[in-house]
């Protein structure tokens, strides 16, 4: 598997070497969420983080609200805000086109930034919801990539373990509260020299896989040999493995 540092260019999906349960288990999420994510262990420097950037390099526009905060699907009444909804209703909700993003949720993130804010000041005072969008509102529709799960707080994790579960976020302050479709691809990775998942944390990923060195001398050279002509060119890399991209994106 390729080990290059995250890229503005990313490394092509069908570019990697080996490691097909990985890129399998992330193909099975992409075409049905519904499943429920995946946690990925292994040690730093295996190309976890590559390889989940390029997934969503490889998938195809998502259909979403014009100018919605949470990127809500125009398609589907019971997966839209409150905004939304009442644009629908009146036949006013325009829709965009837009590719799906990596959402990374960083170790020392607080609540209210995974969540969301209320300024209840202005709520009262404007009578108007001020809400402040959190991660898990850029998280609808994309991949909310969780990088060393295991080492994340405990009520970090149970937030966007919840709100994996139910699709939706609620976020409640004193007298108001804000809801928001929250459905997203859950990817997770963790490095086991590092600490173990708690057990009840663990079973919530439907799927786990373990991402191990490559073994075998000649996927090595290979993999090198991957690694150095991206980095000569990246754009040319990139094109040569278009047809089988387009390939599997048809599939």
């Amino acid at each position: 598997m390729s080990t290059l540092k995250d890229k503005r260019v990313p490394f092509p999906f069908t570019a990697f070497v080996d490691q097909d349960d990985l890129k399998l288990a992330l193909l099975l999420n992409a075409v049905n969420p519904n499943i429920g994510g995946v946690l990925i262990k292994g040690e730093k420097g295996s190309g976890k983080s590559t390889i989940v950037r390029a997934l969503a390099d490889l998938l195809p526009e998502i259909k979403v609200s014009e100018g919605c905060l949470f990127n809500c699907n125009p398609d589907n009444p019971a997966e839209m805000c409150e905004n939304c909804f009442r644009k629908w209703k009146k036949g006013e909700l325009k829709v965009a086109y837009r590719r799906m993003r990596v959402i990374t949720v960083p170790l020392g993130i607080t609540e209210d930034r995974l969540l969301g804010t209320l300024d209840i000041e202005k709520a009262l005072r404007e009578g108007v919801k001020a809400f402040q969008p959190g991660l898990l509102a850029e998280a609808n529709r994309n991949i909310l990539y969780i990088d060393e799960v295991n080492l994340l707080p405990d009520h970090i994790v149970d937030d966007i373990l919840d709100a994996a579960a139910s699709g939706w976020n609620i976020v409640e302050r004193e007298t108001i509260s804000i809801a928001h479709p929250s459905r997203f691809l859950l990817i997770g990775t963790m490095n086991p020299e590092e600490g173990e998942l708690r057990p009840q944390l663990l079973d919530r990923f439907p799927l786990s896989v373990t991402v191990t060195s490559v073994k075998d001398e000649k996927l090595r050279m290979e993999i090198v040999k991957r690694n150095l002509e991206f980095e000569e060119d990246p754009e040319g890399f990139r094109e040569r493995y278009r047809p089988k991209q387009e390939e599997l994106r048809r599939r």
